[in-house]
């Protein structure tokens, strides 16, 4: 196997060892390979040895990998994790399936209007600021049940559940404390059919990530090393 394939195939072993520890079936936890910065070459690797979902921060650098590797016949699954500009959505909206950094109502609806009808609504996970930082995206925990029920009336969306990227932590303890915190969170969301994802966990922190629900994890640095500048 190549390295990436190695590295990819480590990582499904470290996911399938967490999810198995705190008695939860491994099928139940998504990987999501964080290509931002990647090469093309990069991705078609770790497509080629079964991973099926990437996720990408920036449009202009994701645009080109999907083209090319749907134009190569890979049938893969995008998702948009980083934060959104205004004059970025109708693409976000064209090219991708997935949107994990909504935390506006104004993105939301942009999003919505410019999702072409012939495509099936696109997946949104809101962002959660759980550490309430002044320098990261996401909304409040007081923000955040006005903005799914609003969400939930837009036609052409769909809410899938969470994400968050919780402040650096010194021991296991605090990562599990962020991770619980964003879970209860999602557990007081009102309820609809397609609530289904905790999007938590990187490289760093899966394993308590796992431990507290995550259903979905993104790794980049496991899988595809250090990034690209």
């Amino acid at each position: 196997m190549t390295t990436l394939a190695q590295r990819l195939k480590t990582v499904q072993t470290q996911i399938t060892d967490a999810a198995k520890s705190c008695q939860r079936n491994p099928a139940d936890v998504l990987l999501l390979a964080v290509s931002k910065t990647q090469t093309v070459e990069a991705v078609k690797a770790v497509a080629e040895a079964g991973q099926t979902r990437f996720g990408e921060n920036y449009l202009q650098d994701a645009l080109p990998k999907i083209k090319s590797l749907s134009k190569a016949g890979f049938n893969l699954e995008w998702h948009y994790i980083g934060p959104i500009q205004s004059n970025k959505t109708r693409a976000i909206a064209e090219h991708f399936q997935w949107v994990h950094s909504v935390d506006r109502l104004k993105i939301a609806e942009r999003l919505s209007e410019q999702r072409p009808t012939h495509l099936p609504p696109l997946k949104i996970c809101i962002q959660v600021n759980i550490g309430n930082e002044a320098q990261k995206a996401g909304v409040s925990a007081e923000e955040l049940t006005p903005l799914a029920t609003a969400i939930n009336l837009l036609p052409q969306l769909e809410l899938h559940g969470l994400m968050a990227i919780p402040p650096a932590a010194s021991n296991t303890q605090q990562q599990h404390a962020a991770f619980a915190a964003l879970r209860q969170l999602f557990e007081k969301l009102p309820a609809t059919r397609t609530l289904d994802t905790l999007s938590m966990g990187m490289s760093n922190d899966l394993d308590a990530a796992i431990a507290e629900g995550a259903t979905m994890v993104r790794v980049g640095t496991a899988i595809f090393g250090p990034r690209n500048k």
